[in-house]
């Protein structure tokens, strides 16, 4: 395995010039710095191509850019694959829960001998980046410390095949909700057993929702409802031990490999890392794989809790029964509760309708043999007690979860807990793979903050409410070398609502305190502007946070099943196709690279991604050719059957930048598009459209590279213009490439194409908005009620 400490560490010098990678012998200076350099002619590479031939040299970070060995820039847009893996091959709804030792995921997301056929679909797309996921439960479902090296194998053998496609992946370990076993994803049944959690308890208990993953959440009053796990007993203890649990649950020991008493922390993490080093080892020294990712979509559980008796209604989804806390922790240990329902509404997403007593029979979630010895873990730590006299419970510590019990020092979730496991996590991955593997973050999605502060009286605490993109703790010492950061954007009223029309909300700012009537917009237009808003606020806001780090949108997407999927009945995409423009469009506005949830070939109309109701793959093989009729080069539509909304996914894109990108632009109706990059400024890497942390000295190339798929060309004239008449340029169909070297290379220049397609496309929708539909008629009325004003006046004074 590789355990290089430095990037060139793992060439060969050659000569003064080139240096080789497997086999290949690589130009240190690209040849198109050569006058008579015609584009194009390099090698057979290609725009989309992320292997070492097509880049130089693995993929690097410098300023807030992914750059090639050249010093292009590097504009990665791809896919998670896939969702399919959040569950075994072997996945029975009907057992589930039992049989958890004995899954297997060898095979997702799907067997190696179907590689070809995505690998090269993928590719003649241009989505070559790829966010491969991997559930702890994958690798270590047999028990602690046994690991499934079969389906390690498996990784590795899939993984190794990526170069050979042009592709590249960070491989993303997975979680939803902690575990299957809680409602979501990602951890192990034995990691809530070995808490004391009863897992056949914990339906009945009220501890978890798990009707999303035994093949429920597509019925209406169960659409959605998955999310809500976070709050529920079950995750949110989890996640607590998990990150805290040494400062709020220390009396919680069980025994490790050696038979010794160790804390409940220390055991989950310390087999969280062994797990991810035994990983890292098995795939870190691929050249198809760029670094890794910690966590998917962390929570912090109780930890900083702001009342045990309300979760906060714009973070935290209210829908269906949702206990407090507190009510939680009532019902797992046994007494039935009243909680309370929500339901859907308008305008606030949810309102609370009634109330429901959960667990009438008065099980307990906790085993009697557990290390509570039936007992609730927060009962234990005296957090709240039963009150005999009163016969009820009481909270005996309301700020439990906010202060360190010990010293009542003020907690913060980041900086106490997440931010030094990463780095001591990413310790463990690059010591197993190579020093100059990327690591990918996230923060907490759709984050509040309550911050409590002391106003005129020691003894009482008022909550402040900050909301934030990404935290402004994460401060220098407490990053990790070569970090990208990988937030998650989704249209949050689209996803709660599974429906897309005319009408769109901007649910990012009216949780931020954005006046209604700036949130809401109309038609196409307005609902580019609407996503573009709000996706630059995450990118914004990483920035001003993180400095110069790279940052890419790890999840987005679209449902497929939106409006009541109608369009599996009827075929018309349409609506999926207009959101999904959008959402691309506010993207590719942004600078900002993606990876789209998801490419998952089990997909069906009925099942969808069999996950919580969840249906947003727009690949389904159960529509696609047999391979037996698949023709594997990138100029082939064969691999596109299977697809939905092609148009709308498939784009032109500036893949390899020899500049700063700065605005680039596509309409999908047309198939045109403008792209302009600059040349860096001066030697501090600042540009004529700001500066952006790209070192002016380090490009060795002056040949763009813009992804140009057959899917829109085919049959048509790529028209070519605006470029200096030094400049040349090379459309190749079968490279789907639009080769342009532009050799003015003053400081601060920038260039600009446009290009455009003859005949151009068919239209799909038009692009409206409030002022091109309701304009005419607004304008119209006005003018009637200043005619009828000007003729009341006339008639009242006029004679006079």
């Amino acid at each position: 395995m590789s355990t290089h400490s430095d990037l060139d560490a793992s060439f060969v010098l050659v000569d003064s010039a080139s240096r080789k990678t497997n086999g290949h012998t690589l130009a240190e200076i690209h040849p198109s710095l050569e006058a008579s350099y015609r584009p194009g002619s390099a090698s057979g590479t290609y725009a989309h191509d992320w292997s070492a031939p097509g880049t130089g040299a693995p993929l690097r970070i410098r300023g807030r850019h992914f750059v090639d060995a050249y010093g292009r820039v590097c504009s990665l847009r791809g896919i998670n694959l896939a969702g399919c893996t959040k569950a075994p091959t072997n996945d029975n709804h009907n057992t589930f829960p039992s049989d958890a030792e004995s899954v297997t995921f060898v095979g997702r997301p799907f067997p190696l001998e179907e590689a070809p056929e995505h690998f090269a679909r993928l590719r003649r797309w241009g989505l070559t980046f790829i966010r491969f996921l991997v559930t702890w439960e994958a690798i270590e479902h047999a028990g602690p410390g046994i690991y499934d090296l079969e389906y390690l194998y498996y990784v590795r053998q899939l993984l190794s095949l990526l170069p050979s496609y042009g592709l590249t992946a960070f491989v993303s370990i997975h979680q939803d909700v902690w575990s299957r076993y809680s409602g979501g994803s990602g951890a192990l049944s034995w990691t809530l057993e070995l808490v004391g959690f009863d897992l056949d308890a914990l339906e009945e208990t009220g501890a978890a929702w798990l009707l999303g993953v035994k093949g429920g959440g597509h019925e209406e009053s169960e659409r959605g409802v998955w999310p809500t796990g976070y709050t529920k007993l079950a995750a949110a203890t989890m996640a607590t031990l998990f990150w805290a649990g040494d400062t709020f649950a220390p009396k919680l020991k069980v025994k490790d490999k050696n038979g010794e008493f160790v804390s409940i922390q220390q055991f989950l993490q310390d087999s969280y890392l062994a797990m991810s080093e035994l990983l890292a080892r098995t795939v870190g020294d691929l050249d198809g794989v760029l670094g890794f990712e910690m966590f998917n979509e962390p929570h912090r559980g109780y930890v900083e809790l702001h009342s045990f008796h309300s979760w906060d209604y714009n973070t935290d989804l209210h829908l269906s029964y949702c206990p407090t806390a507190f009510e939680s922790f009532l019902l797992g240990a046994g007494y039935p509760t009243a909680v309370g329902v929500w339901t859907r509404s308008f305008p606030m997403p949810t309102r609370r309708t009634s109330s429901v007593v959960l667990n009438s029979h008065g099980r307990s979630v906790w085993r009697l043999d557990g290390p509570s010895g039936g007992k609730c873990i927060w009962e234990l730590h005296d957090v709240w007690g039963w009150d005999k006299i009163r016969d009820q419970g009481v909270v005996l510590r309301e700020n439990y979860f906010r202060k360190n019990p010990a010293t009542g020092k003020k907690i913060d979730w980041y900086t106490d807990f997440y931010f030094p496991f990463l780095k001591k996590w990413t310790e463990r991955v690059r010591g197993a793979s190579a020093a100059e593997k990327i690591i990918f973050t996230e923060a907490i999605p759709n984050e509040v903050r309550f911050i409590a502060f002391d106003c005129f009286s020691s003894f009482v605490s008022y909550p402040y409410v900050l909301r934030q993109f990404c935290p402004k703790s994460w401060t220098p010492e407490h990053r990790v070398p070569n970090m990208v950061y990988a937030p998650h954007w989704y249209d949050l009223n689209a996803l709660f609502a599974k429906a897309f029309g005319e009408f769109t909300v901007n649910v990012q700012g009216l949780s931020r305190g954005m006046f209604p009537l700036e949130a809401f917009y109309w038609g196409q237009g307005g609902a580019r502007e609407n996503f573009s808003l709000q996706i630059r606020n995450i990118v914004k806001h990483a920035h001003e946070a993180l400095g110069e780090h790279p940052v890419i949108v790890g999840e987005c997407g679209i449902p497929m099943d939106m409006n009541k999927k109608e369009a599996f009945l009827t075929e018309d995409f349409i609506w999926q196709t207009r959101m999904m423009d959008a959402m691309l469009t506010a993207l590719e506005r942004s600078l900002v690279g993606f990876t789209l949830w998801n490419y998952n070939p089990s997909n069906t109309d009925l099942a969808g991604d069999d996950w919580n109701g969840e249906n947003f793959s727009w690949f389904s093989r159960r529509r696609a050719l047999p391979p037996s009729l698949l023709y594997y080069e990138q100029d082939m539509p064969s691999l596109d059957n299977g697809a939905r909304i092609l148009p709308s996914v498939v784009r032109p894109y500036p893949a390899k930048t020899a500049g700063i990108p700065c605005k680039f632009d596509y309409e999908m109706n047309t198939g045109a598009f403008v792209f302009e990059w600059g040349n860096a400024g001066n030697e501090n890497g600042e540009a004529r459209h700001g500066g952006d942390g790209h070192p002016g000295n380090s490009l060795k190339s002056l040949e763009t590279e813009i992804f140009l798929p057959t899917l829109l060309t085919a049959g048509r004239k790529v028209i070519v213009e605006g470029l200096d008449a030094e400049d040349a340029y090379v459309h190749d169909e079968l490279r789907q490439t639009l080769f342009i070297v532009a050799r003015d290379t003053t400081p601060g220049r920038v260039h600009k194409v446009s290009v455009s397609l003859y005949p151009p496309l068919t239209p799909v929708f038009d692009v409206n908005d409030f002022w091109s539909d309701f304009g005419p008629r607004i304008v119209a009325c006005v003018g009637l009620f200043i005619g009828i004003l000007l003729f009341a006046l006339y008639v009242a004074y006029g004679k006079a």
